[in-house]
Order: structure tokens, then sequence, then C-alpha cells
């Protein structure tokens, strides 16, 4: 934080509000939010770095026990009443060590790149649809969606299912309109329990704050209805998967003015303008890299398929091109224009690394005026993979060992993360995968317990 912030003024403005505690966040690797609680009497001190966390007791704060604690320091602009307990108020955070920006703290991470596109006189904007289940806990220590209506083959957009869990959307869409986010659409998803809110676009570090906390807001609205909201990105194998899709635009750091409109030109017709083209290009070279972070678990690679198990489409990209409004493309150009949609982003993702990975691509490709070539117009699914290789469109990754071996062998992920966090991510990830496969599934004992 840069400004100094009026602690007693702010301090009594969340008292009218009933606030009796503060809270320092910050997340970790996965962009859980983490934090302590501060009676609001101390409020001042917690802005001084009163908060102090012992990194090495949380998945992906790289540090040793040895060494010494990081502060959680509170950006006083993210400030939340949480809708769910006003006692409790929140702040998005920094981790700061022995004084200095923490180099290993996601939003950090994040904050270079932002301070990146502004030398280059880039606003970076960034929209995240929020795809989640909302289930209830069955008796057979299982899960199914809270309606026994809900169970419709293809229940997207069915407005019985959504009436039927709308004690807990409304309360949910109120609660996000409280906080000013401009709630514009909601519905009822592809998947039985499935729901996706849509809101308003905001700068991307705003924007990742925003998604941290609507993850955890969705829970404790959902758990006071006696139920609870997933962000697996796929829990069933036979339904899509929760996606997040990230809407991305440049804007001009001194006007606003989006960038990406295409009044200049429009070189391939899709609805961008060519410093649109030029970051899409950048995208789509490290695609794979980023897959890693914003597809981020095992789970997330039973999303990303043509069909699997399914009897449809999954609505997930596959490979790394892009075309207008084209929904099998990794990057899809909305009918409206103006701006770029990362399709394989999912649910489960720490939005700061996402989005600092991502606009670090589109970047490079806008300082070396790169070309995003021929847009792909087509359904992409069609397409055998020697089809899509002679094309020559890259593949993403389809699992996450493949994903994190193509991060750890890609040189901006490194830039990007710094060295810290990225031996830490890469660390983290290849355990997750190696973890993965020395579990025997219930698939493997029903296959083969008794095959031979």
């Amino acid at each position: 934080m840069g400004n100094v912030v009026d602690t007693a003024s702010l301090q009594a403005s969340l008292a009218e509000q009933g606030v009796k505690y503060a809270m320092a966040s910050y997340v970790d690797i996965h962009g859980c939010v983490k934090g302590k609680f501060v009676p609001l009497d101390h409020l001042d001190n917690m802005f001084k770095g009163s908060e102090l966390y012992t990194g090495a007791a949380l998945d992906g704060v790289p540090q040793d026990i040895s060494d010494n604690e990081v502060a959680a320091m509170p950006d006083a602009d993210s400030v939340a009443v949480c809708p769910w307990d006003n006692r409790l108020a929140w702040f998005a955070g920094d981790l700061h060590l022995d004084g200095e920006p923490f180099e290993a703290c996601s939003r950090t991470i994040l904050k270079r790149q932002l301070d990146r596109a502004k030398a280059m006189g880039f606003t970076f904007n960034l929209g995240i649809e929020t795809e989640f289940f909302l289930f209830r806990e069955t008796e057979d220590g299982g899960f199914a969606p809270i309606s026994k209506r809900d169970s419709l083959a293809k229940p997207c957009y069915d407005p019985r299912g959504m009436m039927d869990n709308l004690e807990i959307i409304d309360e949910l869409v109120e609660a996000m309109n409280g906080l000013g986010w401009d709630v514009y659409s909601f519905d009822h998803e592809d998947a039985n329990g499935q729901f996706e809110t849509d809101f308003k676009f905001a700068d991307a570090l705003t924007m990742s704050d925003r998604f941290v906390f609507f993850r955890m807001m969705a829970n404790e609205i959902a758990r006071k209805h006696g139920a609870f909201a997933s962000f697996m990105p796929k829990p069933y194998s036979d339904k899509t998967g929760s996606g997040a899709h990230y809407n991305m635009s440049l804007a001009d750091a001194e006007t606003g003015e989006n960038l990406f409109s295409p009044d200049a030109g429009d070189p391939y017709g899709c609805g961008v303008s060519e410093l649109g083209y030029q970051f899409i290009a950048g995208v789509l070279k490290h695609a794979r890299a980023i897959s890693a972070v914003i597809a981020p678990t095992v789970n997330s690679y039973k999303r990303l398929v043509r069909q699997g198990s399914m009897s449809g489409s999954t609505w997930a990209p596959v490979f790394a091109c892009y075309g207008n409004n084209n929904r099998t493309n990794m990057i899809r150009i909305p009918g409206v224009g103006s701006r770029v949609e990362c399709r394989a982003a999912d649910i489960a993702c720490n939005p700061y690394l996402g989005a600092a990975l991502v606009l670090a691509a589109g970047l490079e490709g806008i300082e070396n005026a790169m070309d995003a070539g021929e847009p792909h117009r087509e359904n992409m699914y069609r397409y055998s993979d020697q089809e899509i290789d002679a094309m020559g469109v890259t593949m993403l990754p389809r699992t996450l060992g493949e994903a994190i071996t193509d991060f750890a062998a890609d040189p901006l992920a490194r830039e990007v993360f710094g060295e810290r966090m990225f031996g830490a991510y890469v660390d983290f990830k290849q355990d997750e995968w190696e973890s993965y496969h020395t579990g025997v599934s219930a698939w493997e004992i029903e296959r083969y317990l008794k095959l031979f």
C-alpha cells in the first residue's frame, strides 16, 4: 500500500456498521483465504503489520520453520464487511518479510505484473465468471444436489433447479450487490447442482480479491442453509465441470479507453484490435505453462477433455488456439468483441497467480508484436489429434503432470513467479501429482480386483 490510511476514521466507520473484528487476510498457494482476527480496537496495529504468520505452516508459502515470520499488510481499499456476519470485516493483504514485500506472496506477484503493464501504459481489466456447485451431504457420506428435482440429463438454464436453490442464490447475489459488485446475471449451469454468477469486471487486483472472497462467502452462506459450496473443478465424471473464464482487456492507463476495441482496425475480423491479437498470441505461446496455474489440480484435467464419459460436449477447451464466438477454443472472442476470454481457467485457480502469468504472456506478445494467426471458427472438437497436429495447433496438457513439466520448463513462469514461489509451486504440484498416483482409486478396484 502506498497511501497513508486514516485508521481512526476507518475504525469508526466499521464500528457504525456493527463490526467487532477485522481480518488481515492473504492466500496460500491454492488461493484459499487465510488470516487472523483482530478486535477493532487494534485496527491501527494491524495496519502496522502486527499480525505475523509462520509461512512454513501453510501450503506454498516457501519458508523454513526457522525463518522470520511474514506479516499480512492489509489493503484498506479492499475492505468488505462480511454479509453473512457483519461482526467481521475482511481485508485483502500483501505479505511482508522484515519490513519489505515478500517475493513469494501471490498478491505481490500479480502486482509486479500490473506495475509492468502500467509502465507500458496499460491497465489490466478482468472479469471472472464464477461457476460452482451447491450440494447437500447424504447419509452415506456422499453428496447430492440440494433439490431432488435437479435431476435432468440436461439441466442447463432450468428455472426449477434455480428456484429450488433460490434461498441460497438470492442471499449470495444480494451479498455481492451489497458489496458493489453489480451482478448482472445468474443461472443454473449444465450439471446438476451447478450454478454461475456473472458480475461486472474490475481491475485485475480488485477482481482477484473479489474472487477469493467469493469462494469463502458462497461457502459460509451455503452453510447457513445446511448445504455446502464446492469449487472442485469436476465432481462428476459424466457432467460438465466448473470453469472460471477470464474475460480480459487492456485499457489506457491515463484515459481508461479500452485498447482491445477494434475501432482502429481488426485484422482478423473477430472483434478486437491488433493489440488484442498480439496479446492473444503471447497467451497461446505460453498456454501449456499457463495451464498449470489456471487449471491447477489433478481434477482440473478431467474437465479439459472433448467428451470423456459424457453424453455431450464438455464446453471446455482442449487446444491452444483462438477464434471468434467459438467455445471450442482456449481463447474465445465473444460476439460483443473488445475483450478476450480464456476458457481453460477453472474455479479452483489462485486468481492472483493465474492473472499474473496470463498478463505477462499477453504483454510479451505485445512487446514482440506477435501474430496470432488465422482464427478458428469451426468446431475444434471434430478434428482428430492427427488433424490438429497437421494444422500446427498445440494441445493443452492432458494431465497436471504434463502441465507442471511445461511450467517448469518455461522461463516466463520463473520470471513471473520469482525464484522462491516458482520453486515452491513446481515442488508442490509435482508432489501432488505423485501423491495422486500412489492412491488406489475406486475405478481401479472395480476394473481390476476380479479381472484376472
